[in-house]
């Protein structure tokens, strides 16, 4: 199981952190909004914002993600890193 991470990258702040001890998912956050990060089959994890590319762990998927989004912000949804959010990981009023 990967950890959980929080720092900056290329001026984005990126969180994730697993959803539970038992099962290979994760939450992650870009600047506070929620990035869908799926794991692959043969272990790797991809995102929705490059789905063609898988990485070796969560962290790099993010930050792929973020090369890719260059100065993009990605749309606000609730529901998906919302467990993240309750903890002080965003900002805002969230529907």
């Amino acid at each position: 199981m990967h950890g959980a991470f929080d720092e900056t990258y290329r001026g984005r702040r990126i969180q994730g952190r697993p959803v539970t001890a038992a099962v290979p998912e994760f939450e992650v956050l870009v600047d506070g909004r929620p990035l869908h990060l799926m794991r692959c089959a043969g272990g790797g994890y991809l995102t929705l914002v490059n789905h063609y590319e898988t990485y070796p762990t969560p962290l790099a998927a993010t930050r792929a993600a973020v090369d890719e989004l260059g100065g993009a912000r990605l749309a606000r949804s609730v529901g998906h890193g919302a467990a993240l959010r309750r903890e002080g990981g965003g900002h805002g009023a969230h529907a």
